[in-house]
């Protein structure tokens, strides 16, 4: 039987994610973030005033701070959110917005809030080049000037860019580089499968982004647009990136801007405002491991958040795992198998079924959100059942989600 003061989901939405070089490079994450604040309640009929708590994940600073940083009370406010609304701009890499979700289902659980959303926007395109030391000024000499893109800039305090860790922790777990292919491969087959289904359309998933033109209409993209055609022989010709033996631009995500929405409630006040749920929070959890071990992320915490649950990795009906990198699926499937190649199988057949960030794109602060309504829309469309998604952060945190239809 339902428990009335179970959380569910009302309402998730999301933009779509973008090529490097698109015309949504251009649009600030605030923005991209109002967009999808507005939408995910209109869909339900809920007003701004009646949202209790915000709390927005962004972890690219330097993007935001074109803007002069506090995102989540900027978005809020251009979004039409009453001066009186609390909310609050997190980051914890790409694990923010799913960070966003639990910190809201705490909130529910306390009492300090009836409604709350939980929202990841980033514009990784628009990032800044920084030149630091100019403000004290340059007598003589070249300034220099630093990408925060390039590496994420972990090398600066002695980390290993994450394609390192995440390379030579496969490989230590026997993921060969050719494996990792073949899973960007499917990611990008069954992605263009489940598009040409309708599985990702305006109106459920996605909405989409109209950006208005000085002359003629305005340019409307409502698809992600990263997806492409791609073989094994063309991956296999790709080097490697930052000093990883196994992580090439064909097995990693692309560069994305987007943003990602979810708004949630008790079962009880759903039920008062007539509205269906897409889905019911069962836990959430959070976890971190040494840097290093970035690839086995996912795996801890999903162990984590299945105890919690009181749950095992075989009632889960679908597994969500963010492809930060191929190898994260790869590495946290076989360690969540326990060394049991046939049931690995059975885990990587139910691991993002319908493609994943090498495909859709991953713009960072949005993709905890992003993975968690993919997997709660494809369970809907099966006729329920439980799911857990997984992502890992910079040097090693982790988020999880269980949630059921």
């Amino acid at each position: 039987m339902e428990n009335k003061n179970h959380i569910v989901i009302v309402s998730a939405v999301r933009t779509p994610f973008s090529r490097f070089d698109s015309a949504m490079a251009v649009i600030p994450s605030i923005d991209l973030g109002m967009m999808v604040m507005k939408e995910v309640i209109q869909r339900v009929g809920v007003k701004p005033s009646e949202v209790d708590d915000i709390y927005y994940g962004s972890c690219i600073p330097a993007e935001v701070a074109l803007e002069t940083d506090v995102p989540a009370r900027q978005a809020t406010l251009l979004a039409g959110f009453p001066e009186e609304n609390i909310s609050v701009s997190l980051d914890r890499a790409c694990c923010s917005s799913l960070t966003a979700l639990r910190f809201g289902v705490m909130s529910i659980r306390a009492g300090e809030a009836k409604i709350a959303m939980a929202v990841g926007s980033e514009n990784m395109p628009r990032t800044p080049h920084l030149a630091p030391g100019l403000r004290s000024g340059t007598r003589l000499g070249h300034i220099k000037l630093i990408d925060c893109l390039f590496e994420l800039g972990y090398q600066a305090k002695g980390f290993n860019p994450v394609a390192k860790d995440a390379g030579e922790v496969a490989v230590e777990y026997g993921v060969t580089r050719e494996m990792q292919d073949e899973w960007a491969l499917g990611s990008q087959e069954k992605y263009a499968k489940a598009f040409a289904g309708g599985k990702f359309k305006v109106g459920e998933e996605l909405m989409p982004v109209v950006i208005p033109q000085k002359k003629g209409d305005p340019i409307v993209i409502d698809k992600d647009e990263s997806p492409r055609k791609t073989s094994m022989e063309a991956l296999a010709k790709l080097k490697t990136i930052y000093g990883s033996p196994t992580v090439t631009a064909g097995n990693a995500p692309p560069i994305s801007a987007g943003a990602s929405a979810i708004l949630f409630m008790t079962r009880e006040e759903a039920e008062e405002r007539g509205l269906k749920p897409l889905a019911t929070i069962v836990a959430t959890v959070a976890s971190a491991t040494a840097p290093r071990g970035i690839a086995t992320i996912p795996a801890h915490t999903i162990e984590k958040v299945l105890s919690r649950a009181e749950m095992t990795i075989d009632q889960m009906d679908m597994i969500e795992i963010n492809e930060a990198f191929a190898a994260m699926p790869l590495v946290s499937t076989k360690l969540l198998a326990g060394g049991d190649e046939k049931k690995w199988k059975e885990l990587r057949d139910k691991t993002n079924v319908n493609g994943g960030a090498i495909a859709i794109g991953h713009p960072v602060g949005a993709s905890a959100a992003r993975i968690t309504m993919t997997m709660a829309y494809e369970l809907r469309r099966r006729g329920g059942g439980y799911g857990v998604a997984s992502i890992c952060g910079g040097l090693a945190q982790g988020e999880a989600v269980v949630v059921k239809v």
